[in-house]
């Protein structure tokens, strides 16, 4: 099989069928060698902003000179982005080699009548071979749903344990409460091993101290009245940390989201809590933080351009924040989709309610999943915003949108991941047409 084939292997494999058990998951790393033995695993999952904490992280071991390893999901355009060594992609060959090496054990599993491995099982199987080959010292791991029966959870001794924010998603396999939740991401857990945690909501906090107590793990709660925002502007915001450890010491990070500084103060307390195993210099954090690249997340693409995979209740919620915040100084624009299986109802009630729009356009992404941008932009015009365009291409719709932020005003695309790997894939296309 030559790349193309191979991703497209992948992409068949079904990706939503029952999961196979974990010792099945182990299993197959005991087959292929145990790759992931051979490096550290800071092991990451929460509902919104885990990927984002494992980018930070592994900024700033880059930036103190440690080889370290990126397992994200999911990808905007390529499905290569998911495997990062030191910040970079890995390339077409290294893909396909770890992919040659899974597909022959899926082969071995399938001919002895037993089973395959899932798509997303598939994805991590390979990223631990990728990451073993290459030599990484570390690797930020983070988890694809859940936690407790999450694929990564196989990893069975990382070095330390993160879970970011916990909110209502992804309900049909996680429970229905804050509560049930926080239980499946307590369930990367591991007796022993730290676990620095998000603790602003009290439910989810009391859930995982209590399973960190039943496991004997250490725990380290991080919470927004522990860090304060000094400056935030159209480029980023400057914040420090209110503990004895970090004191005086103001932190930089290039993103416009106020959220972002809970993920970047749960990487800065990790790296504290890991300091006699993983030490890094305070340069290091200031200038790893600082120069922080994470697709997707409140990013800004083109000035005065952000593109944001807010696509549950706490991520709009996020957005609606960061926007209030800039509608005082500039003009917004609004660019919207949604996917079928999202509230997208409550999603444009929330951001109406807050926000006040000089325009918006409303497009339609995700296959066989989306919803037909007339049908969004009906949504727009019935919750109180008569001047929402629908515009079914892509492209066009972006296009609309640039020209109606103008020059003192900013565009904010949001509403879906799908969304913003198609933007991101126009910039690509047109950046290689230049």
């Amino acid at each position: 099989m030559n790349y193309e084939e191979a991703v497209a292997y992948i992409e068949e494999t079904p990706k939503f069928t029952t999961k196979n058990k974990l010792s099945h998951t182990k299993e197959c790393l005991r087959r292929l060698g145990d790759p992931h033995k051979a490096f550290k695993v800071i092991h990451v999952a929460g509902t919104n902003g885990k990927g984002s904490t494992c980018a930070f992280l592994a900024s700033v071991f880059r930036a103190a000179g440690r080889s370290c390893g990126l397992f994200t999901s999911p990808h905007l355009v390529t499905i290569n982005e998911r495997f990062q060594i030191n910040e970079t992609d890995v390339d077409d060959e290294t893909f396909l080699a770890a992919f040659r090496k899974v597909k022959s054990l899926a082969d071995e599993l399938v001919s002895e009548g037993s089973y395959h491995p899932t798509y997303f099982e598939m994805l991590f199987l390979m990223g631990m071979v990728i990451f073993a080959q290459a030599g990484v010292e570390y690797v930020m791991l983070e988890t694809g749903l859940g936690g407790r029966l999450d694929a990564t959870t196989a990893v069975e001794d990382p070095i330390a344990c993160v879970i970011t924010s916990v909110s209502m998603d992804h309900m049909q396999y996680l429970g229905n409460t804050i509560r049930e939740i926080a239980g499946e991401k307590a369930g990367i857990i591991v007796p022993g091993v730290p676990v620095i945690y998000d603790g602003n909501s009290p439910e989810a906090a009391e859930v995982i101290r209590d399973q960190a107590v039943r496991l004997g793990a250490p725990f380290f709660e991080v919470k927004r009245e522990n860090t304060e925002i000094l400056r935030n502007t159209r480029t980023g915001i400057d914040f420090s940390m209110k503990n004895g450890y970090y004191e005086n010491t103001i932190f930089s990070i290039p993103f416009i989201a106020g959220y972002q500084v809970m993920n970047a103060a749960l990487a800065v307390k990790t790296l504290e809590v890991l300091r006699n195993q993983a030490e890094i210099p305070a340069d290091a954090v200031k200038k790893g933080l600082a120069e922080t690249r994470w697709q997707g997340r409140m990013e800004t693409v083109l000035p005065g351009v952000i593109v944001d995979g807010a696509h549950n209740e706490d991520g709009v919620e996020k957005f609606v924040e960061t926007a209030e915040h800039f509608q005082k100084e500039y003009p917004l624009t609004l660019l919207f989709s949604a996917v079928e299986d999202k509230d997208y109802t409550d999603m444009i009630r929330t951001i109406l309610g807050r926000i006040h729009f000089r325009h918006v356009v409303v497009t339609q992404v995700g296959g066989y999943r989306k919803v037909p941008a007339e049908e969004l932009a009906e949504i727009f015009r019935r919750e109180g915003c008569p001047l929402a365009e629908a515009c079914a291409d892509v492209e066009e719709a972006f296009q609309k949108a640039l020209k109606e932020k103008e020059e003192d005003g900013i565009l904010f695309c949001v509403g879906s991941l799908y969304l913003v790997g198609k933007i991101k894939e126009l910039l690509r296309k047109n950046k290689e047409e230049i």
